[in-house]
């Protein structure tokens, strides 16, 4: 069987900019526990069964092989979660167990994988283990994914099929004038933390909800500088870092009112749309 390659999403990205002494994950507390008994991980999920189906006019079909009994999902949420994606033939493409990583981090709203990724969501509850059919036109479209110079990994207006268990809902670790900012590594050996008199070095995807990655300084390699005192910087980002410290991994929401309200900005961020920073901290130096 030829090796399968998976996606080089936003996942991956994080992934591959390494830090030394990084946490896990499921070691930060969450705001709800999946409360079901499922052993089985999405990439060994093909025998369960299924339990009730939903379709949806757009064409999205949901398949639940476990009903969650926990809170429904929305825009903004950040819910910890154990996926595969597959072609119809079955090749698998994407997943996190590609990056021999148990779960990620997903927030929802921001189109971090494909608009049917947040349809979806919308639609699950913490618990649930389901199969998701995403039509091409909200997964990859007629643009597919190409694998190299080899061909194709998804081929142009193909399908996806999404296993997926949502474990449990993160809760913000701190909130400062609306804006959320969830810590999901860290490395708790690093002290010094970023204040309004340092300078901090960090890798960020910005997105707004109807521009997903307009930069990405990570594909760039060239990564921001920031004090607190710049000008020119929205006040949401500036406070959402104030105690980072090097190696945090996080993912920041900035309500519009702290970035651009109701001006917007050219043709990437629509007047009163919130903003997503998925933030890699490089440094913290000391003024």
């Amino acid at each position: 069987m030829k090796k399968i390659l998976y996606l080089i999403s936003v996942f991956t990205i994080l992934n591959s900019c390494s830090t030394k002494g990084v946490n896990d994950p499921n070691d930060k507390p969450y705001i709800e526990k999946a409360k079901t008994n499922v052993k089985v991980s999405a990439l060994t999920s093909d025998n369960l069964k299924i339990v009730s189906t939903k379709s949806f006019d757009n064409g999205v079909a949901i398949s639940w092989l476990v009903k969650g009994n926990g809170e429904g999902i929305g825009k903004g949420d950040v819910v910890l979660i154990d996926y595969k994606v597959t072609l119809e033939n079955g090749d698998i493409v994407d997943g996190n167990h590609l990056l021999k990583k148990e779960s990620f981090p997903f927030l929802v709203g921001f189109q971090m994988q494909t608009k049917g990724w947040d349809f979806a969501l919308k639609n699950l509850k913490v618990g649930d283990f389901a199969r998701v059919k995403i039509p091409s036109n909200l997964a990859r479209g007629e643009n597919g994914i190409r694998n190299g110079n080899s061909g194709w990994l998804i081929p142009p207006n193909a399908d996806n099929y999404l296993s997926i268990h949502i474990i449990s809902k993160m809760t913000p670790t701190r909130v400062i004038d609306g804006t959320k900012v969830w810590v999901f590594e860290e490395n708790r050996k690093n002290k010094l933390k970023f204040n309004k008199k340092d300078d901090i070095v960090f890798h960020c995807m910005i997105s707004s909800e109807s521009n997903p990655l307009y930069t990405n300084s990570f594909r760039s390699n060239t990564p921001f500088n920031l004090t607190f005192k710049d000008k020119g910087q929205w006040p949401g980002l500036k406070k959402a870092l104030i105690n980072a410290k090097k190696a945090d991994r996080m993912y920041v929401v900035v309500p519009s009112s702290e970035a651009y309200s109701t001006s917007g900005f050219e043709e990437f961020v629509k007047p009163n749309e919130d903003l997503f920073y998925n933030v890699l901290v490089l440094d913290v130096v000391k003024k």
